[in-house]
């Protein structure tokens, strides 16, 4: 059964002004499914200032299904700052998107309350067969890209009575298809940094060419996105998480990209910019004070 995560940094997810929870896997599916989180602003909405009902997310290797069982959000145009009348596409109420490889705003309506899966793109490949390359940075109605037994999933999903069923049904779909579908894999994962390896290492052992160049051409098959993205990916999870750790004392940057993978402290500012859209030191303040990075607080 999944279960929800347990804060290793309560008072930055006590930050958090509307009731947000993640959820992580049973181990069977650790290589399936990274986290289901949901977040409720039913009943809040209406007395927050317009900058709370912005949401920021990071790049990110995975692929998602997102419901909202009541409200609605937009994504709005690349850059920043976001204001109420920056352009923005409205998104399905249940839609699924692809990897994102660069850092998105969304805004949603004063009350909502939603839930989003969130899915390795490699195990998206193996359920269903769809190519997560042909799904970068797309957000499209759950229908256009999964069949009759996703919709019905979602159709449950919707009609479900609260959220702790709602995961209970998405495990119970899950865990049949996956134990027929998933390819040879080792203990459960816990980092982005991991999954990487652990692909690298798949590749590297599968079909009948065993060349780097083969191995890599395998990986972007199975997730969209070349090595060397993955790896920056993982490198940028990995300094947010030695950045928590910091708590709020003064952060030494070099020393932080000094043990997360980085050449120097340039090249995390860099990958950290690429990856959220702000610098490291003001990503932290933000994320220490801004609603709209209720997601880095959650993940923390």
């Amino acid at each position: 059964m999944a279960y929800l995560a347990t804060p290793p940094s309560p008072l930055l997810a006590q930050r958090n002004r509307a009731p947000a929870c993640l959820w992580l896997p049973h181990w069977s599916l650790s290589h399936c499914v990274r986290a289901v989180v949901t977040r409720s602003t039913v009943g809040l909405g209406h007395h927050w200032p317009e900058a709370w009902h912005y949401n920021h997310f990071p790049a990110s290797p995975l692929c998602s299904i997102s419901w909202f069982f009541s409200g609605h959000s937009a994504l709005l145009e690349p850059g920043w700052p976001a204001a109420p009348e920056s352009p923005a596409q409205p998104v399905p109420d249940v839609y699924f998107a692809g990897p994102v490889t660069r850092p998105t705003i969304s805004r949603n309506s004063p009350e909502g309350h939603g839930m989003m899966l969130m899915l390795l793109p490699d195990a998206v490949h193996a359920l269903t067969g769809l190519e997560p390359a042909q799904w970068i940075n797309r957000f499209v109605p759950l229908h256009e890209a999964l069949g009759p037994d996703w919709q019905a999933l979602s159709a449950s999903v919707v009609a479900a009575s609260d959220d702790a069923t709602r995961v209970h049904l998405i495990e119970a779909f899950l865990a049949p298809r996956w134990a027929a579908a998933r390819p040879q894999a080792g203990s459960a994962w816990v980092s982005m940094s991991d999954w990487t390896q652990g692909l690298a290492m798949r590749a590297a052992a599968s079909g009948m060419g065993r060349s780097l160049r083969q191995a890599e051409r395998r990986i972007k098959g199975w997730t969209g996105l070349p090595m060397r993205e993955l790896r920056g990916l993982g490198r940028a999870e990995q300094a947010f998480f030695r950045t928590v750790a910091e708590g709020e004392g003064p952060v030494r940057w070099t020393d932080v990209a000094a043990d997360t993978g980085y050449a120097d402290q340039s090249h995390l500012c860099r990958e950290t910019r690429r990856v959220t859209g702000f610098p490291p030191e003001e990503l932290r303040q933000r994320i220490n004070e801004d609603e709209s990075f209720w997601i880095y607080r959650l993940w923390a």
